[in-house]
């Protein structure tokens, strides 16, 4: 059903519950920026829901996301399947250690002794490439838990009041912090379930984007409105978001992104079963098994940064690039860039870098332009251009967005 395009129609009332809304969503750290971008994106065009199977009344674009921001679901068990097919080169594992790094996580194969397999900061970052399983369950703000299911192995995160664990059955490690508060909710470093991705896609609102009411459909075995994003503007590779929404709670059941090249999705979250009952106390409880390696985060995160010493120059330029409010953005809506500028440190070249310049080139595509030169290194979803003089540009955009955007900022 095409889209109205007409932004008068747009409530109070919708208003309000889109920003109560935003004010309720976590705040997560999404593979690659991606989800950064599109938050900022999308904005309300209202449509009325097409008939379809389950037969379910029909419903405005405004109505259905009210609906997702007055959802106050407390209680939940389930199983979500989780896909992500960002198009990265395989390099044999290395693209999972360099997000662990990223994410600030240190365990792991060569990494560092006072790091342990469990720290959530770098476990759940598996969730960015491939196929996974997750079960989750939650019973009010002071218990959650997300199992992470592995080939004979499992890897479990549990918030209990003000304990939070991460058990890794493979290696029998636990880490294990506190929080300050029981009603505080421990942030998880990538989103993991459809109401996650969600609540980012729908944390702004502005009129680049149409937001239409797309059928009906069930998921998990529950009835379910679809809610289609698109992007107005040409020249972004997002394609469509679709937000299954349950009928009843309001809450996204399923999660779906695909990009404007085709193909399968990039990210494709959703349940697979779920249940609203209150689940078993016993669900929360853990105690570390015998003969675990216990990591006690807190005095981890009180220990002296030994990977910032290792990191130079780099860390300390990243620690400016904060202190400064982050990069600039260009350009408004599907086609923002995010900016800034290295120092003057672009890829090393293949004389000054050697192999590591080659092997980082190779990669990526070179591009010239009124900026000078570069290379363009491409995702199915978020593409970066690193100029030869240390500028970056990064987005949700075509390589021909990012030559432009440098070549207007010179």
């Amino acid at each position: 059903m095409a889209p109205i395009d007409s932004d008068d129609n747009t409530t109070a009332g919708a208003d309000e519950g889109l920003r109560a809304g935003r004010r309720r969503a976590a705040r997560y750290v999404v593979p690659v920026a991606v989800m950064g971008v599109a938050a900022a994106t999308i904005g309300l065009v209202p449509a009325i829901a097409d008939s379809g199977d389950p037969d379910l009344p029909k419903v405005t674009a405004e109505q259905l996301i009210e609906k997702i921001a007055k959802s106050d679901v407390q209680q939940l068990s389930g199983t979500v399947k989780i896909s992500t097919d960002l198009g990265l080169p395989d390099l044999g594992g290395l693209e999972s250690g360099l997000m662990s790094g990223m994410a600030g996580g240190s365990g792991g194969p060569g990494g560092d002794e006072e790091g342990s397999a469990a720290d959530p900061s770098a476990k759940l970052t598996e969730l960015v490439t491939g196929t996974h399983t997750l079960r989750v369950a939650a019973d009010g703000p002071d218990r959650q838990k997300l199992s992470l299911l592995e080939n004979a192995a499992e890897y479990s995160l549990i918030h209990d009041g003000k304990d939070v664990w991460g058990y890794d059955s493979k290696s029998n490690e636990v880490y294990h912090s506190t929080i300050s508060g029981s009603a505080e909710q421990p942030e998880k470093e990538v989103p993991a379930t459809p109401k996650d991705f969600a609540d980012q896609a729908l944390k702004a609102v502005d009129d680049t984007t149409s937001v239409t009411v797309d059928g009906t459909a069930q998921v998990a075995g529950r009835d379910a409105y679809r809610l289609m994003i698109k992007p107005k503007q040409s020249g972004s590779t997002v394609g469509a978001i679709s937000v299954a929404v349950d009928a009843k709670t309001g809450m996204p059941l399923k999660f779906t992104l695909t990009p404007a090249s085709g193909g399968a999705a990039v990210v494709d979250a959703g349940f697979t079963e779920v249940s609203f009952a209150k689940p078993d106390a016993s669900t929360f409880d853990f105690t570390p098994p015998k003969g675990a390696k216990v990591t006690e985060g807190d005095e981890v995160a009180e220990a002296p940064e030994r990977g910032r010493e290792a990191g130079g120059d780099l860390a300390e330029e990243m620690d400016g690039l904060a202190e400064q409010g982050g990069p600039e953005v260009i350009g408004e809506g599907w086609n923002s860039i995010a900016t800034f500028d290295t120092g003057g440190q672009g890829l090393p070249t293949a004389s000054a870098g050697g192999d590591l310049g080659g092997f980082l080139g190779s990669f990526g595509d070179q591009v010239k332009g009124d900026f000078g030169s570069g290379t363009v290194f491409k995702t199915r979803l978020v593409n970066a251009l690193i100029t030869d003089d240390g500028k970056v540009y990064a987005g949700a955009v075509t390589k021909d967005a990012l030559v432009k955007a440098a070549d207007a900022a010179q």
